[in-house]
């Protein structure tokens, strides 16, 4: 019976199944890699930990009409780490309080850590301090007195790592800015609501 040869018999280099061979490792480990990764986070399921106001008084504020204002306030933040199976280490704690854009202080920790499943409290007290006010921060203040109601800002950030088992050490900044809300009368908080933590 006739055969048709179209031309000569090609054989594959033995370099392109070498290469096909490798590929094919490298995609079953990728897979694999990541079946692992999965299998880790739903078995630890991670959280991240955060940093919150629990507690805050204005324990002193007296208030001249030549603009000079004399205050107190005690301040108590909680990092938190609700991870079961990951201790937590927070460092670069910096918190800057102000009123009306004016710096009233700056609040620093050094490094600590926080255990699983627990916290740490950060307790700090602005010593009783005299600050002079701009003409615009006294009608401000002169404002929040007749409303009962004086406003100070928080902001800040601390950098939080935990080891999440077979994931490895995780990395994250940890971000507060919220305002605190006080009645001038007593000195308690009007909200608490005050927290790093994704809503």
């Amino acid at each position: 019976m006739p055969k048709l040869i179209l031309g000569p018999e090609r054989r594959t280099h033995p370099l392109v199944w070498c290469a096909a061979i490798i590929c094919t490792i490298i995609a079953i480990a990728v897979i694999i890699t990541g079946l692992v990764v999965f299998a880790g986070y739903m078995i630890i399921r991670p959280r991240v930990p955060y940093i919150s106001v629990n507690y805050a008084n204005l324990d002193q504020l007296n208030y001249s009409q030549t603009g000079q204002v004399n205050l107190q306030i005690s301040l108590n933040i909680k990092a938190e780490n609700e991870n079961a199976k990951a201790h937590a280490s927070f460092s670069d704690v910096s918190f800057i309080l102000n009123f009306h854009g004016l710096k009233i202080a700056q609040l620093r920790a050094d490094p600590f850590d926080v255990p699983k499943n627990e916290s740490v409290d950060l307790a700090y007290v602005v010593p009783s301090m005299s600050i002079p006010l701009e003409q615009d921060a006294m009608e401000d203040m002169d404002a929040s007195l007749k409303q009962n109601k004086i406003s100070f800002n928080l902001k800040g950030d601390a950098r939080t790592r935990w080891r999440v088992g077979i994931l490895g050490s995780v990395k994250f900044w940890s971000h507060l800015s919220c305002q605190l809300n006080f009645f001038p009368n007593n000195g308690s908080i009007i909200n608490t609501d005050c927290s790093s933590k994704s809503k």
